[in-house]
């Protein structure tokens, strides 16, 4: 549990760089099956929503924050958490035929994007891209807070999708260019994935983002 405390201090971290530099990454977090009052799945704590209330009790307590959730499961415990919350909205793309299918936190999804078992690279980039860059041009977020778990890679024992390495990193610089494009402060959290393939190809696509946006060696124009 205090690796997972940790994790969740690395959030909020990562949320208090994202307004100053306009991005912040946390290597841990995303435990997205938690909600303020139970854990879930592998989540105890509730990083999102914790992230989510800092800002709103910290930062502006009127910032929109959109939630994008691209692991491969659906993000029952900040969907419950936010249901009341009319200055967050959830985007959530997740294979439905696996945990947690919540019916019940469904119903608090924005944008919602059901997907089924082996989805693949261009089923899943073209949906998804078009989805989030509707709810950007709806909602006009003052922050992304992005659930990017690997979870959805070819050859996940629970996720069950069929994604490619290639398709992460694509997937990953879709969601921060649109971001950077509109300057919106990002926050990514790296949630799900159970491979061990998964660590290499989360540092091939920072690294791109690095290479693709140079966010590395300064901040980012706000």
């Amino acid at each position: 549990l205090r690796t997972m405390k940790h994790a969740c201090g690395g959030t909020i971290l990562a949320t208090k760089l994202a307004f100053t530099y306009g991005w912040g990454i946390n290597l841990g977090g995303g435990y997205h099956h938690a909600s303020r009052t139970e854990g879930s799945g592998f989540c105890v704590y509730a990083d999102i929503t914790m992230a989510v209330n800092y800002v709103h009790t910290s930062v502006n307590s009127e910032s929109r924050i959109l939630i994008v959730d691209l692991d491969a499961h659906q993000g029952n415990g900040h969907e419950r958490d936010m249901k009341d919350n009319e200055k967050v909205k959830i985007l959530d793309c997740y294979n439905s035929g696996i945990f947690p299918n919540d019916k019940y936190a469904k119903a608090f999804i924005d944008y919602n994007i059901p997907l089924h078992h082996q989805v693949q690279d261009s089923t899943f980039l073209k949906t998804t891209e078009a989805v989030y860059k509707k709810a950007l041009n709806e909602f006009e977020p003052q922050l992304i807070i992005y659930n990017a778990g690997t979870d959805c890679l070819s050859g996940d024992p629970l996720g069950n999708m069929d994604v490619s390495p290639e398709g992460i990193c694509i997937r990953d610089e879709i969601v921060f260019q649109e971001a950077f494009r509109r300057s919106i402060p990002i926050v990514m959290l790296l949630s799900g994935g159970y491979q061990k393939s998964n660590a290499p190809i989360i540092a091939r696509s920072i690294r791109n983002l690095q290479e693709k946006f140079q966010m590395f060696s300064k901040a980012m124009p706000r």
